[in-house]
């Protein structure tokens, strides 16, 4: 289930990075960018990459929060624990 649900989060993350880097440096030169008043010392292709991670992460960060939320009270109370193992402070709802 954890594997689904990762993929279910990097896919479409790594589909909007493709989007979103290409809209980005349609307009963007990365030989013109700065940091705090300095160039930065990357090629085009260094920024490229980076600028590709970043947006991935932060897209997975979002589909990992809304996957997250998603679950419901059911899922996030339940005990994995078999009844007769349960001890008395496990939730009272079995799967």
């Amino acid at each position: 289930m954890w594997t689904q649900r990762l993929m279910w989060i990097a896919w479409p993350a790594f589909l909007m990075a493709g989007v979103l880097e290409m809209v980005v440096f349609a307009f963007v030169d990365p030989e013109s960018l700065q940091w705090f008043d300095q160039p930065i010392n990357l090629s085009r292709e260094g920024v490229y990459t980076l600028a590709f991670f970043l947006f991935w992460a932060v897209f997975m960060a979002s589909g990992a929060l809304t996957t997250m939320l998603s679950r419901s009270p059911f899922e996030l109370n339940r005990c994995p624990v078999p009844d007769g193992d349960r001890p008395l402070d496990c939730a009272k709802y079995t799967p």
